[in-house]
């Protein structure tokens, strides 16, 4: 196992481990983004100031509907001005530059620090607010199926570690914590019946497994659609939520997931 599996293992493990139902995001993680660009030069930097825009918006606010609102095209424009800070780290470290590659082609994580006041003026301008308060953990039920091949996502080794060490990918980037049950905290709850359990029972065992929210989903393959078909729910304040992607990769099914919690959560409604 890489190292990077094991971590994503031991994320998937939380649950057993009795972490925290939800994280504080500190202000030094919250307003800040990240982007990769590629090599150091301005034209590209330039990019990766606006995808770093889009994203610290994201994360602050919650709400993934400001990056389609028309007054955020005349921000990204400038989105240079509004960086306090950033620094960039090479994907390649410790690989020799080769052939006639220059430094200018490799891959780099450019990371934008931000003054919370700009930002926070700058949602005020697009009609939105900061999301400050603790952001739960996610316990994920998911249930898959391509072709004959159906299964419920659990945090057991063995099957879907690509899963989900992709749900973690698409949570990180707003600052939330995601989870997966191990089959026995299922219970009676096998794939067919994880598709239409109801969702007071499935936050119920979120709860007593240490998380504080339960997303639930499934995603199935679809030949017709070219990709995943991705149904997810949530429950919030009484109010059952649901949203979907079509003919997507699971890891942009997961993102659509994670994006659309983060939107239910901070209070900003239907995904």
């Amino acid at each position: 196992m890489t190292g990077y599996s094991r971590l994503v293992a031991g994320l998937a493990g939380l649950l057993c481990l009795g972490v925290p139902s939800a994280f504080a995001a500190t202000a030094a993680d919250l307003y800040q983004a990240q982007a990769i660009v590629t090599g150091t030069g301005d034209v590209n930097r330039q990019i990766g100031f606006r995808d770093c825009l889009d994203k610290v918006l994201v994360k602050v606010s919650g709400d993934q509907r400001l990056v389609q609102k028309p007054e955020i095209l005349a921000l990204r424009g400038k989105a240079g001005n509004f960086v306090d800070s950033f620094r960039y780290h090479d994907r390649l470290e410790g690989i020799p530059i080769h052939d006639e590659q220059g430094t200018h082609d490799r891959p780099h994580d450019l990371t934008c620090l931000y003054k919370p006041a700009v930002v926070d003026k700058l949602l005020a301008q697009l009609g939105s607010k900061p999301w400050l308060g603790e952001r739960p953990v996610l316990a994920i039920f998911l249930t898959t199926e391509q072709g004959p091949r159906r299964f419920a996502l659990t945090a057991e080794e063995g099957r879907g570690e690509a899963m989900r060490e992709s749900f973690v990918n698409a949570a990180g980037p707003l600052l939330m914590h995601v989870t997966f049950p191990k089959t026995s905290q299922l219970g009676a709850l096998d794939e067919g019946a994880l598709r239409t359990a109801d969702m007071t029972k499935l936050d119920r065992l979120a709860n007593e497994a240490g998380a504080g929210k339960a997303l639930a989903g499934s995603i199935v393959w679809s030949d017709k659609e070219l990709g995943w078909i991705a149904d997810w729910r949530m429950a919030e304040d009484g109010k059952t939520y649901r949203w979907e992607a079509r003919g997507v990769s699971f890891d942009e099914a997961f993102r659509v997931a994670a994006r659309g919690a983060a939107q239910i959560l901070s209070g900003n409604g239907q995904p």
